[in-house]
């Protein structure tokens, strides 16, 4: 053990039993144990059941997820690896004043709830429907925001970049760009319902060969997919944009690999769609690169987000009507989006400010990229809700300097932290005194 460490059981060891094999409830003098201890970490342990709790949750997530379990064994040694570490950096974080109170936990836990389009309550229930006490998360909350406040303070802030670095990552990335490249992609999607009967995947194939056998004979894919698509992007023509292939399901990917700018994939299949895509263009992503450089927009949206009480078929349709509102010069779009709007922007009438590429969903972009100046989109939906956009502005600016010298800067720093976060935990680890207890109660180091 460290210098510093404890020459005997920690505080919390004596509330064992004198063999070391369990915990007993106060005033109890049987000899039947509720609870053991695994791992005695500083003046801390970890107990079996907390133990056998975090497998069970792992488990539960992992096969939600379909991941291939591991050995049970593998697997409990990981996890009690995970969690000496955890419980160090908790300690750590406590010896350093590190706290996070109920209102900020309360906060985090809105913004949770708000991810999963879920009020809190909603999430609550949840919860508690899947077995896991509300109190136990909200404390699992607690202690992952102060293990972040703790590495923020001991890896982050730490972290320096020196412009040398910079030079090299950016004269990196562009030989890199000129052996990549992207694809402008469009796209027609047939949506296949949840549990949908073999009747009903047959009909929905049937659609979407009918939609291929009009594009055959010449048909229009803008005007195919306006009239066909299930897909957000289709009164956009189903325009997607331009996408790297590795950021494409490797389906999509390969299938347009052996196309030539106009033409279209046969259909493909998805878990919950049929596809057809077209490949409208292709460059280099040094190309893309400069053209991303000069390329900025202004706008402004009203945001409706998609909750348990406004489903996205009433959200486009409460923006419809504002857009016959608008249409009609009934009223002002900035007045519209201060009373409307579920976005941060709403107090500055909705305002994005300039906006470059990359800097929105694709989806958001796809349809700014589509409006003329000062022309109102239909109805948009993405990630966040459902939007209402206009765009007020474009301009053309050659590249910013500076712009490229912090995304360089701020990839460095991603790639530094992570590096750094490792090490420092692996050096909280090994300044903890950590025993483990074997079966018959006796200590092993």
């Amino acid at each position: 053990a460290p210098a510093g460490a404890p020459s005997t059981a920690p505080a919390a060891a004596p509330a064992a039993k004198a063999d070391g094999k369990g915990f007993l409830p106060p005033g109890e003098t049987g000899n039947v144990a509720i609870d053991s201890i695994v791992v005695v970490v500083n003046d801390d342990v970890i107990t079996q059941r907390e133990l056998t709790n975090r497998i069970k949750d792992v488990t539960a997530r992992m096969k939600a997820q379909n991941v291939q379990m591991p050995d049970p064994a593998d697997l409990r040694r990981q996890l009690l690896e995970r969690m000496i570490v955890e419980r160090a950096q908790l300690q750590m974080a406590k010896e350093m004043g590190v706290r996070v109170d109920d209102q900020q936990l309360d906060r985090a836990i809105g913004r949770i709830a708000e991810a999963q389009k879920l009020s809190v309550q909603d999430l609550r229930n949840q919860m508690e429907k899947d077995g896991t006490p509300y109190a136990a998360f909200r404390e699992t909350i607690r202690e992952e925001i102060i293990m972040q406040r703790l590495r923020e303070h001991e890896v982050d802030a730490k972290i320096q970049i020196s412009e040398a670095e910079v030079d090299s990552f950016i004269a990196a990335e562009k030989a890199a760009a000129a052996e990549q490249f992207e694809i402008n992609i469009s796209q027609i999607m047939v949506r296949i319902p949840d549990n949908a009967t073999a009747e009903v995947i047959a009909q929905r194939r049937a659609r979407a060969e009918e939609v291929m056998r009009q594009l055959r004979t010449g048909a229009d894919f803008a005007k195919m997919a306006a009239t066909y698509s299930d897909a957000s992007d289709a009164l956009q023509g189903g325009v997607v944009g331009w996408r790297q292939p590795e950021r494409l399901p490797p389906v999509f990917a390969e299938a347009l690999s052996k196309l030539k700018p106009g033409q279209v994939t046969p259909i493909i299949k998805s878990v919950g769609a049929f596809h057809i895509l077209k490949a409208v263009d292709r460059r280099s992503l040094a190309e893309a690169q400069a053209v991303a450089a000069v390329q900025q927009t202004h706008a402004r949206h009203i945001l409706i987000k998609v909750t348990p009480t406004m489903s996205v078929a009433d959200a486009k349709r409460k923006l419809l009507e504002l857009k016959e509102r608008l249409d009609n010069h009934a009223a002002k779009f900035e007045d519209l989006a201060r009373l409307v709007s579920n976005d941060g922007s709403a107090a500055k009438g909705g305002d994005l400010g300039w906006l470059y590429p990359g800097d929105v969903t694709p989806e958001f972009e796809a349809a700014i990229n589509a409006l003329k100046i000062g022309e109102v989109s239909q109805p948009v939906e993405t990630s966040f809700g459902v939007h209402l956009i206009e765009v007020l502005e474009r301009k053309s600016d050659d590249v910013s300097k500076e712009r490229e010298r912090n995304n360089a800067r701020q990839a460095i720093r991603e790639r530094k932290v992570e590096e750094a976060a490792e090490s420092w935990q692996r050096e909280v680890r090994d300044r903890a005194y950590v025993e483990f207890r074997t079966d018959d109660g006796a200590a092993a180091k």
